[in-house]
């Protein structure tokens, strides 16, 4: 939690040199920001951060843009395509995730090469934004949020885990998956992957059937674990559908995932603290394009954190404030 307090702080700085205090001294940046399908309710919430440090942005006479694909089915291409859509706008900073590196990259690399600053941010790590010439990477180790993911299994005494992948070829989620799995198997235990086609994600049915035939085919599975709150949702359906008394992890959260963790029908849900990329991202770009300004940290990391049983209630106000 360091390197969060760090950039917090650094920012709140950043800030009022950004002019909560006073005008700015150049004109307003223009920045965009590439992520998610608008109505995910994950990536509202990191568009809801990223629009409140547009408020600054703004003040100043600048512009914070989001651009999302309308699915998720040709993920790599379309965000590509949405790098060089952004770069032909020609803003003074670009955010952006590196879900598909093998169809991303070399967008990026436009990106670098026309001289717009730019921030990696939720997928990618810093030997991404190293590679490609980002200034930062914001965000959590995807492996690393696996890794505990597959330590809580572990420490409740869960032998065998699937995870369940709804966007499989996104490096950002096999890196969970791996990660989960590699905990497990410190710990003596066991975990593979259930990959389904893109078309399931944001198909809370096709999600539930899926799960609950993977559940019904294989006894041997005492924890399952989603990429994704929404997701949870679904498998939570599934467990109960299928008759079923295996733990149930996530990763991110929503209302629904921390009531199931109150109510004990939960074990856990990883939090990336999405929020705080988005604001994060979009608050470093505009004091670097307004004033030279930057944070030497790197990477900066949001999480991960394990929410459960012990800290349950101090989560349920992020929640209801919007900001978790």
């Amino acid at each position: 939690m360091n390197f969060i307090k760090l950039a917090v702080n650094a920012v709140a700085v950043l800030a009022v040199a950004s002019g909560l205090c006073g005008p700015a001294v150049a004109a307003g940046a223009k920045i965009i920001v590439i992520g998610g399908k608008a109505d995910d309710p994950f990536w509202s919430i990191v568009k809801r951060g990223a629009e409140a440090a547009g408020t600054v942005v703004k003040a100043q006479g600048g512009s914070v843009t989001w651009l999302g694909p309308q699915n998720y089915d040709n993920l790599g291409p379309d965000a590509a395509q949405l790098i060089r859509s952004a770069i032909s706008q020609k803003p003074d900073a670009i955010v952006g995730p590196n879900w598909v590196p093998a169809a991303m990259d070399d967008a990026f690399r436009e990106v670098v090469k026309a001289g717009i600053p730019l921030i990696l941010y939720n997928a990618g790590g810093k030997a991404a934004a190293d590679k490609l010439g980002a200034r930062n990477y914001i965000g959590s180790d995807e492996y690393v949020a696996g890794v505990a993911g597959g330590a809580r299994f572990a420490q409740a005494g869960v032998k065998s885990v699937l995870c369940v992948n709804t966007v499989p070829g996104a490096a950002n989620l096999e890196a969970r998956c791996k990660g989960v799995a590699d905990g497990m198997s410190k710990a003596g235990g066991s975990a593979r992957q259930l990959p389904l086609p893109a078309t399931s994600f944001g198909n809370p049915t096709a999600v539930a059937e899926a799960i609950k035939a993977a559940l019904l085919r294989d006894a041997s599975v005492q924890g399952v674990i989603t990429i994704s709150a929404g997701d949870a949702n679904s498998a939570a359906t599934a467990i109960a559908q299928a008759g079923s008394k295996v733990r149930l992890g996530t990763f991110d959260m929503d209302a629904a995932t921390l009531d199931r963790i109150k109510k004990g029908s939960q074990l856990f849900a990883i939090d990336q603290q999405p929020y705080l990329q988005g604001f994060l991202a979009v608050s470093l770009l505009n004091a670097y394009v307004q004033y030279g300004l930057d944070v030497p940290t790197s990477p900066i990391l949001t999480g991960p954190g394990i929410v459960d049983a012990t800290n349950i209630d101090a989560t349920l106000a992020g929640v209801k404030a919007g900001a978790r």
